[in-house]
């Protein structure tokens, strides 16, 4: 049987460097840039992971999601005319009950990415379970609790953070970031599953050509894969 990972509740420091909170001002200021381009088409979105957090480094990207579906059309037209380079589209689902997301990127580390299809209750909690933060949020410099891919809760302090394990605390946890204990459950489960076994294919990949819209190559996904086209139809 696979050793259970240990149950630790004490708590551990980390104390920023000077180089570490400017490479937080930076990334935060290129998050808010592109927040600010979808603002003025009347798009919300949020920041997710690190950058909410605040424990950055070098590795880290910057991936801006629009919670609710939209136009794609308008995200991409946002996006030209503030002169942002669009390198490449790619739709990806990353199981059968999963929704299919779109991701626009810019470059190798930063992306704008949206669902194609209605989120369900844990797929919109997995943001919050990361950490996220609005253009206000980043505007007035705060921080926000999540966590991490190690499973470590972040609580950022005035110094840099704290973090602690949350296995053994998954309801204090789920309490601390506004979701249910399931997304919690949901998230440990998948993420000590990716360490156990390495991570896994996604159900579908698909690179957008040029001229092609996420909605027209979403139609033809769904009209060829019964799978894709009963999560289109479900809540």
């Amino acid at each position: 049987m696979a050793k259970k990972p240990l149950r630790r509740l004490e708590f551990s420091e980390v104390v920023y460097t000077r180089e570490r909170w400017k490479l937080l001002e930076k990334l935060r200021a290129k998050a808010a840039m592109l927040m600010e381009v979808l603002e003025k088409f009347n798009i919300e979105s949020i920041v997710h992971g690190s950058i909410a957090r605040g424990d950055v480094t070098e590795k880290s990207d910057v991936d801006v999601f629009v919670p609710n579906p939209p136009s794609s059309f308008l995200v991409e037209t946002a996006l030209e005319r503030a002169g942002i380079p669009i390198n490449r589209r790619v739709m990806v689902q990353a199981t059968p009950a999963y929704a299919m997301k779109a991701y626009i990127e810019v470059d190798e580390k930063t992306s704008v990415s949206f669902p194609l299809m209605s989120l369900r209750k844990v797929e919109r909690e997995f943001y919050k379970f990361g950490g996220e933060a609005t253009l206000k949020d980043l505007k007035a410099g705060l921080r926000f609790p999540g966590v991490d891919k190690r499973l470590m809760l972040i609580e950022p302090t005035d110094v840099g953070h704290r973090e602690s394990v949350i296995i053994g605390c998954e309801e204090h946890v789920a309490k601390l970031l506004g979701i249910s204990v399931e997304t919690v459950l949901d998230r440990v489960h998948a993420l000590l599953r990716r360490d156990e076994v390495g991570r896994t294919g996604v159900f579908v990949e698909r690179e957008l050509a040029e001229g092609e819209t996420f909605e027209q190559v979403l139609k033809e996904l769904a009209d060829e894969n019964p799978a894709v086209r009963r999560r289109l139809k479900s809540v």
